[in-house]
């Protein structure tokens, strides 16, 4: 994405935006805006952008099989693009997609190889995220491992303090706060939460903060 020039990146900046947000469905109408705007003048990465995006945004909305082939078709046409910067990104985004569809198995598999690919070119921006990730689909499986998941959980933490990512801190703070939750942890998962989410200041609106205020309210 580095190699996209205004302004025919607005779109697609938009698009992922709205996915940092967790706002499916802003960003879906963006994704599809990109993409559409990528076939009338010939941009092949903000097309695959568009397709990833636009294929997520589906599968969080229930379209499962439809947004995993759109997300399948935006990495493939990514990577003919020429196009590898930021794939552990578009990764993220396809594990998360079989974590909703519960292809526990295949997230697994695509999981490492985007820590792998991380690891690899130093993009670990993400590297939280898939640590969380990797927890909630430990807890998909027909055993779920709870104390791995709970490890991950503090490794995405952990992980998010330093990189000061206070978005991806909250967000791997209320997986791991919901699985004690859950084991009757309610007073550790409070206090663990409370922090977190007390830095935001006002003006912040995000679906992550709303939940965070939703878990809170269940956890006092």
């Amino acid at each position: 994405m580095a190699n996209f020039h205004q302004p025919r990146s607005a779109l697609g900046y938009a698009a992922i935006l709205h996915y940092c947000r967790r706002d499916e469905h802003a960003a879906q109408e963006h994704a599809e805006a990109a993409m559409a705007r990528s076939r009338e003048r010939g941009f092949p990465q903000l097309l695959a952008v568009g397709m990833m995006t636009r294929g997520w945004a589906m599968a969080l909305q229930g379209q499962g099989e439809a947004g995993m082939a759109q997300l399948h078709q935006g990495l493939a046409a990514f990577r003919a693009a020429g196009a590898e910067l930021d794939r552990p990104r578009w990764l993220t985004l396809l594990v998360e997609a079989y974590g909703q569809v519960e292809q526990t198995d295949e997230g697994l598999t695509v999981l490492a190889e985007a820590l792998a690919t991380a690891h690899t070119t130093g993009e670990r921006r993400w590297e939280a995220e898939l640590h969380r990730l990797k927890g909630k689909l430990l807890l998909q499986q027909s055993i779920p491992d709870e104390a791995q998941a709970e490890t991950c959980f503090h490794q995405a933490i952990d992980i998010a303090r330093q990189q000061q990512a206070k978005s991806l801190e909250l967000r791997a703070a209320m997986s791991l706060a919901r699985l004690w939750q859950q084991q009757g942890k309610q007073a550790e998962a409070y206090e663990l939460l409370v922090p977190i989410y007390g830095w935001f200041t006002e003006g912040f609106d995000t679906t992550d903060l709303r939940e965070a205020k939703a878990l809170l309210d269940e956890l006092s």
